[in-house]
């Protein structure tokens, strides 16, 4: 596992996934458990291959494989707030996160 800002040299690790051109499972972001390719340059999140944009897309640092949507994945925020505060959006935590988001914000 290749060792960068985002990975930390981990394989999976919780992670911020917002989708910047509609919704995923009927939010617009959520709080869960993402995977990462050997490189770091692809990340797995719910059945998504999202590859990091060469060069940062126009809203987002990740475009969806198949959709060419794009999604801002970043850390979790030790405050609570992810979202750019020029923004509304719904984030819903992932059950299965949910006690490791706890130990984030602790």
């Amino acid at each position: 596992m290749k060792s960068n800002q985002l990975t930390r040299g981990e394989q999976r690790r919780v992670m911020y996934v917002e989708n910047k051109n509609g919704l995923i499972d009927s939010v617009a972001a959520r709080i869960g458990w993402v995977e990462f390719s050997k490189t770091g340059r692809t990340v797995y999140y719910r059945g998504k291959s999202l590859q990091a944009c060469a060069g940062g897309g126009i809203s987002g640092n990740f475009i969806d494989a198949d959709t060419r949507e794009e999604y801002w994945i970043s850390g979790v925020k030790k405050c609570g707030s992810n979202v750019h505060y020029a923004e509304s959006v719904s984030v819903l935590i992932d059950e299965d996160a949910e006690e490791e988001v706890a130990r984030l914000r602790a």
